[in-house]
């Protein structure tokens, strides 16, 4: 009985409307996500308290790709906004 219940919920979701990405948006994400994380790492390398320069590779890279990840989830966010937004104004 339980499984019917789940199912029968499960068939009432509504379904997507339409993909929200495409092959262009993501060329264009993957262009800023790198292009942000290199400037990250110049940022960051001179911070890197070693003298060691494997070391300050490697922090400056972690520190670079934890705030590039943040960078991206803020990039599809702002996506999924802007195209309610645009939906909501027609």
């Amino acid at each position: 009985m339980d499984k019917l219940l789940w199912l029968a919920l499960f068939l009432r979701m509504s379904q997507p409307e339409a993909k929200l990405t495409s092959p262009a948006s993501l060329v264009v994400d993957l262009a800023l996500v790198v292009a942000f994380f290199t400037y990250l790492f110049s940022v960051l390398k001179p911070h890197v308290p070693s003298n060691d320069p494997h070391m300050i590779t490697l922090w400056g890279a972690l520190g670079a790709a934890c705030m590039t990840g943040v960078f991206w989830l803020a990039l599809q966010m702002f996506r999924v906004v802007l195209k309610a937004q645009r939906a909501a104004g027609k």
